[in-house]
């Protein structure tokens, strides 16, 4: 006889073995009895019951007493644990996008292909979000024993990523601390960061980003820039800044001694970045460089 803890755990895809027949669905239990309780899972996530409904409009046709089945398990519009061989987007520490359907009074209810939609509470969220909106979330277990989502996803994101200095990667910011930088998920799963020295306009959580990873520190943490390789970034700097010449009706009243705020506001570079592409058209002999401003030659 088999002995040890049996747990069915909420928020978790698992593998039940049918345990009971009823009119309204099956009965599943679990088929692995522990010695303990692993280390790894969330208390508040293992139910005390010992057995769980699969309803009937979701058992296999071919399912025999003592077959295993993958199911995911949740709570119901009655906060009843239950069943479902339907498999959402994500489950306890993984990441998602899901789409918010509506915000009513407690916080924001989000799609995420199961009956009853998931809660995303006011206290979770990063920005307030809007319906119809896409947010980053993960899955948690409350201190009531239900599902909720988060939009603070930092400790759920892996570094372990297969990307190196230098390549191109796309993301998602979903926090922003002023005194770091722009906090950043690579493809929905990935730690990253752009610090302040590489942020030269305004980048808000939820943007969209397409960055270069700067550097990949040992414990598999990405730092990120906006900016290419400096000389690729220049040729794209002085060609932007000899568009705006050209719009301003060939002059500008910027300069190498004006001061990093103007330049940040008028082309979204910082003051090194404009000195070196205005020395480089200069070289070129495409402008003149005045006491009060630039000139297209």
């Amino acid at each position: 006889m088999q002995t040890g803890v049996l747990m069915i755990i909420l928020g978790k895809t698992q593998e039940l073995k049918m345990h009971k027949s009823t009119d309204f669905g099956v009965y599943l239990a679990d088929p692995f009895p522990k010695k303990e309780s692993p280390a790894d899972i969330d208390p508040h996530s293992v139910l005390s019951v010992d057995s769980i409904l699969l309803p009937k409009a979701q058992v296999p046709a071919d399912l025999k007493n003592n077959d295993l089945v993958t199911v995911f398990v949740y709570k119901d519009s009655k906060d009843r644990p239950i069943a479902t061989t339907t498999m959402p987007p994500m489950e306890l520490g993984t990441v998602a996008k899901l789409k918010v359907k509506e915000v009513g009074q407690i916080g924001a209810f989000l799609d995420w292909g199961l009956a009853k939609d998931l809660l995303l509470p006011f206290k979770e969220q990063v920005w307030h979000v809007t319906a119809g909106e896409e947010v980053l979330v993960s899955l948690y277990v409350d201190k009531s024993q239900r599902l909720c989502a988060t939009m603070k996803v930092y400790p759920y994101l892996s570094s372990d990523s297969p990307y190196q200095k230098g390549d191109w990667v796309d993301g998602i910011v979903y926090e922003k601390i002023d005194s770091f930088g722009a906090f950043v998920a690579i493809d929905d799963k990935y730690s990253a960061m752009i610090p302040n020295k590489s942020l030269h306009k305004p980048i808000a959580p939820g943007t969209l980003v397409h960055a270069r990873i700067a550097n990949r520190h040992e414990d598999g943490k990405l730092e990120l820039t906006l900016s290419n390789l400096i000389s690729v970034q220049m040729s794209d700097d002085k060609d932007l800044i000899f568009s705006a010449l050209k719009e301003a009706g060939g002059y500008l009243p910027l300069h190498d001694k004006s001061q990093p705020g103007e330049i940040e506001a008028a082309f979204g570079l910082s003051k090194n970045a404009f000195k070196r592409a205005i020395g480089r058209l200069m070289k070129e002999e495409r402008i003149t460089i005045e006491e009060n401003g630039i000139r297209i030659r």
